[in-house]
């Protein structure tokens, strides 16, 4: 399904299916990152704040700074502890609302994979953070089953269906980060891999936690023609 755009418009169901896995990557990728405290933040594509609250929790920030595409997930950032350091406002990771190096740090928790353009992302970051500071980001090896869904995607494939992927898959590959950051002009850049597990009470709770959001509205959407016969699955951009 070429085109198809996943978007994440409630909050609460985002918490339900990404919120524990955006803590327990985002809390190995920070014992990394190992950022002094006082720092200026940006984080692009704050979502619903699920790694800002990381942020504010464990960095002691000077400041902090939410941006996201979606009302909805804004709403629920801000109603989070970590609004009482944070602002979240509703912007564009390609086209950031601030001046050159207002920042010390950057970061795309979980993002980069659904910025359209993630180089033009990648320079952003790098434009609105001053001389020495630190622009980062982690993301699920999408092409190397990395994704909390891949089970599902596995055999979704074995049924001969495509399972969705974000529009810039490709920028999860570690060698493509890589060069994003060097792209960018940005030097001393580093590279690991974070590997995390979750237990779920059974598959139901996997489905209902995990799944329901995205991969099961995608799969009802691709079985439709086969159940209903003269009917067509479209997607487009927009």
């Amino acid at each position: 399904m070429a085109g198809l755009q996943i978007r994440f418009e409630d909050g609460a169901g985002y918490e339900r299916m990404m919120g524990t896995w955006s803590r327990l990557t985002g809390d190995i990728f920070l014992d990394w990152l190992a950022p002094p405290s006082g720092l200026r933040w940006i984080d692009v594509g704050c979502g619903n704040g699920a790694f800002t609250e990381l942020l504010a929790e464990r960095c002691s920030p000077a400041e902090i700074q939410g941006i996201d595409p979606s009302d909805a997930q804004l709403a629920f950032a801000r109603g989070r502890p970590s609004a009482r350091i944070a602002k979240f406002q509703k912007g564009d990771a390609m086209a950031l609302p601030f001046a050159e190096n207002g920042f010390d740090a950057a970061v795309m928790a979980l993002v980069i994979f659904f910025v359209p353009e993630p180089a033009r992302g990648v320079a952003e970051m790098a434009r609105v953070v001053s001389p020495g500071g630190i622009v980062s980001a982690y993301a699920w090896d999408v092409t190397g089953g990395g994704l909390p869904a891949a089970p599902i995607q596995i055999e979704m494939r074995a049924l001969g269906l495509s399972p969705p992927l974000p529009p810039s898959f490709e920028a999860s590959r570690t060698e493509a980060l890589r060069d994003l950051w060097k792209g960018a002009g940005l030097a001393d850049v580093e590279t690991r891999e974070i590997v995390v597990s979750r237990t779920f009470d059974d598959f139901d709770d996997y489905w209902a936690t995990d799944m329901l959001a995205n991969i099961g509205k995608a799969v009802a959407a691709l079985l439709r023609p086969t159940m209903m016969p003269g009917a067509s699955v479209t997607s487009r951009e927009e």
